[in-house]
């Protein structure tokens, strides 16, 4: 009796009003999930390396060193 009283065990009736929404297709969570993350991922590190050859560009000192 003490378990139907809890807030988990409301979680699992549905009440008047609380309608879910459409679900997503295969392409639409491979694309929020997969793609989205990838190409996140693929736009900073593409950032990062325009910043370091930009730096590497103005510093001088690497230039100087001869081997």
């Amino acid at each position: 009796m003490l378990l139907m009283t809890s807030p988990a065990a409301h979680a699992l009736y549905r009440d008047d009003g609380d309608q879910p929404g459409e679900g997503l297709s295969v392409f639409e969570t491979l694309g929020l999930f997969v793609i989205a993350p990838i190409a996140a991922f693929v736009v900073i590190a593409a950032l990062v390396v325009v910043g370091e050859k930009a730096a590497a560009k103005r510093d001088s000192t690497t230039r100087n060193i001869s081997t």
